[in-house]
């Protein structure tokens, strides 16, 4: 798949993406109609869609700011004062010249720039496409890796800006924490006496098999949402991160810079603090270091946002022709 293919495929999916967790949502707030209200009529599933509809929009045209702002990033230009150590601003320098020039190498305008106060490295880019991009970096990042490896890891970020990941990935993001307000709403309304009223709303919507199995799928879709909202979320295919290490390779000339990155990323001990769950697969490692993403095959496919680090350090060293 080349360029051109990579970036049509991922705009169809973010549409279908976006489709599914509207049509998700509606399921879960009809559902509240008919055995809570007692009524076929969609109120709360078109409340639902609705709002959906409206966290979908809102993720596509505002999400970076959203992610951006829970990860506490600060735009780099603010943190050149005087009272910033010679040193630490010599590193804020470095990766805004960084990002100019694989910009440049990758014919994309210049992406804002962000820092994040964790000292844990990792990185990631978010936006809805390249004229509307910024990368974030943690400061830990800044500390540890040289020049050539975090020229590496920009055009890593760089790659997932020309390939439209980010704005999948950042829809993706805002509407995983929706579906998971709204499952968190319907489990409190369950704790809280939801199981009365359901009787009498399964006496009015007309009661039987069908309502009975009815509510059997709609019990079982407030408690699964999350995981829904998790398996929907990696519907974006791992191998964009194989991808996006083969074209930062092809943007620097330089696949080996990378691979000592990942291993420099891989062998920090702390997660991310600063990286919330729901936005752990923009990052270029997974900061919530979880264990499962260590292995290949059928679960690690569905519930790892990345692929094992050693793979990807592996394809890195054999582009150079090395082992």
């Amino acid at each position: 798949m080349d360029l051109f293919q990579q970036q049509a495929s991922n705009r169809r999916r973010t549409w279908l993406v976006m489709a599914v967790f509207v049509a998700f949502l509606f399921l879960l707030g009809y559902g509240f109609d008919v055995l809570y209200l007692g009524t076929r009529v969609p109120v709360a599933g078109v409340v639902a869609l609705v709002g959906a509809s409206i966290g979908a929009y809102a993720g596509y045209r505002s999400g970076d700011k959203a992610v951006l702002a829970s990860a506490s990033a600060v735009p780099v230009g603010e943190l050149k004062g005087p009272s910033v150590p010679d040193a630490d601003r010599l590193k804020y320098k470095q990766i805004e010249n960084v990002v100019e020039e694989v910009a440049i190498a990758a014919g994309l305008p210049v992406p804002k720039v962000f820092v994040i106060p964790d000292p844990d490295p990792n990185a990631f880019a978010t936006g809805r496409d390249p004229e509307h991009a910024s990368i974030a970096v943690t400061k830990g990042l800044l500390d540890m890796l040289s020049r050539e490896e975090l020229q590496a890891v920009v055009a890593h970020e760089m790659s997932h800006i020309r390939n439209f990941d980010i704005r999948l990935m950042t829809v993706v993001a805002a509407l995983v924490g929706a579906v998971v307000l709204l499952s968190d709403f319907g489990r409190r309304w369950l704790f809280w006496g939801g199981g009365k009223r359901g009787g009498s709303s399964r006496d009015k919507s007309g009661g039987g098999v069908v309502g009975a199995v009815l509510m059997v799928v709609w019990l079982v879709a407030i408690i699964l949402a999350p995981v829904v909202g998790q398996l929907l979320s990696m519907m974006v295919s791992r191998r964009r991160e194989y991808l996006a290490d083969a074209s930062a390779a092809e943007l620097t000339r330089n696949p080996l810079a990378l691979a000592s990155a990942l291993q420099r990323i891989e062998s920090a001990a702390a997660p991310t603090k600063s990286i919330k769950h729901g936005t752990a697969n923009l990052c270029i490692a997974d900061p919530l270091e979880r264990k499962i993403g260590t292995h290949e095959g059928r679960w690690s496919d569905l519930f790892a946002s990345h692929p094992p680090m050693v793979k990807r350090i592996g394809a890195l060293r054999e582009m150079a022709y090395e082992r």
